[in-house]
């Protein structure tokens, strides 16, 4: 297929619809008709009080057609298997280029997506050095990809995770920690920092940010939460995110929230080792759950798993990002989310010292996944996933599924 093969594709049939709209609106040839032709016209034409009622018999009109789904489906049947598994993936520039830390995106980065048309990749501190070089490096990126791709970064605001704002080359206007907007009980001030970091992330190149952190602090000795987190009270907190939601969409940022199925009552760090929350279905459904069920109506584009076990609902240690009746039975289910879940990065204490990067890639999909973020071995996951595939253990159109999802909202977010 030829590089542009979206573009062509999407007018391709653009252009048949508009040619079928014109050849439905034209209008036929005039005709000189005589006096006595129009007389019996006339004569013969029913009035309203005749004209025939339609019956069981009248043709019916066909259904309104998806031209969304259309469009999708085509492109899918365009794309081979391994162009449809590289969109499951969002890794780091390093990880694609396998060079030292990448500010810039040149030849290498260019013949890394041809080979690996990956769905996005994700930036850190060390990337951004200063506006000109990260918008440069970003719109290279994007120029270089087959696929439109997500360019992510974790941009919360606050003084501990703000890749952007905390950089020394930038601008910006800086926020305070998400825990004090929270205190402050000012939904407007949580909305101005939404719509204040999607516009200077929009500018610079970013369509993804991974925040807001969703996560309700129900156990106050957590520390890997901590600031980031609008509080304790879940009722403010589904308030907070909403509106952080609403002002990263409205910039065509696509807003993350993280980290379901809630990371505020864990007292470990998933960095280093699985983490548990020990909660009941209940009690998550009266805190934990609903911030992400505010942000899911607020229009939040993607949530992020994390690799937080819930063993009095699972009945075991398995992480969420491993777990189908985490993932496809509370959030795909009972909070009724239909849009891209990512999982936390795979790289992991919690998944790498437990799973390889094959069994973790695989396993998360077969749970309902639809990208993996920052395996361990990128294309060990990748081989692990296209072997998966092969012998039957995931089915292709599970992967259909997810790569539906992921160009859905890429290409036809309104």
């Amino acid at each position: 297929m030829e590089k542009k093969i979206l573009t062509l594709i999407i007018a391709g049939i653009f252009l048949g619809s508009a040619l079928l709209s014109g050849c439905s609106k034209a209008s036929a040839p005039s005709e000189t008709k005589t006096d006595s032709e129009t007389a019996e016209e006339e004569q013969n034409t029913p009035s309203d009080e005749t004209a025939k009622a339609p019956d069981d018999h009248d043709e019916v009109l066909d259904e309104p057609v998806d031209t969304t789904d259309v469009q999708l489906q085509e492109i899918l049947s365009e794309m081979t298997l391994e162009e449809k598994v590289c969109q499951l993936f969002m890794v780091t520039p390093e990880q694609l280029t396998h060079t030292g830390t990448v500010i810039q995106a040149g030849e290498t980065t260019k013949a890394a997506l041809e080979q690996y048309p990956v769905g996005g990749l994700v930036y850190f501190q060390p990337n951004i050095v200063d506006e000109n070089q990260l918008k440069t490096m970003l719109a290279n990126t994007k120029s270089y990809s087959k696929y439109p791709p997500f360019l992510g970064v974790d941009e919360e605001g606050g003084s501990l995770v703000a890749r952007v704002a905390n950089s020394e080359g930038f601008h910006v206007e800086k926020f305070p920690d998400m825990q004090q907007i929270g205190a402050s009980l000012d939904y407007e001030e949580a909305y101005r920092a939404g719509s204040t970091i999607g516009s200077y992330l929009h500018d610079l190149g970013f369509n993804m940010d991974f925040a807001p952190v969703a996560d309700v602090l129900t156990n106050p000795a957590n520390t890997v939460i901590g600031a980031r987190s609008f509080g304790p009270d879940p009722e403010v907190d589904a308030q907070m995110t909403a509106q952080v939601v609403k002002g990263l969409q409205e910039q065509d940022i696509c807003a993350v929230l993280k980290h379901f199925p809630g990371h505020g009552g864990t007292d470990g760090d998933s960095h280093e080792e699985a983490v548990a929350n020990e909660r009941t279905l209940e009690q998550l459904q009266s805190a934990e759950f609903l911030p992400f069920s505010a942000g899911i109506h607020a229009g939040a584009g993607c949530i992020m798993v994390g690799h937080i076990s819930l063993p009095l609902i699972t009945h075991e240690n398995l992480p969420a990002t491993l777990s189908q009746e985490i993932i496809t039975g509370l959030l795909r289910e009972e909070l009724g989310f239909d849009g891209i879940i990512i999982t936390d990065s795979m790289s992991m204490g919690a998944i790498i010292n437990h799973y390889t990067p094959e069994e973790a890639a695989v396993q998360t999909i077969l749970a309902g996944s639809d990208i993996v973020l920052i395996p361990e071995d990128f294309e060990r996951a990748y081989q692990g996933l296209l072997q998966a595939v092969g012998d039957g253990a995931i089915p292709e159109a599970r992967i259909d599924e997810s790569v539906y999802r992921i160009l859905r909202y890429k290409l036809f977010r309104s």
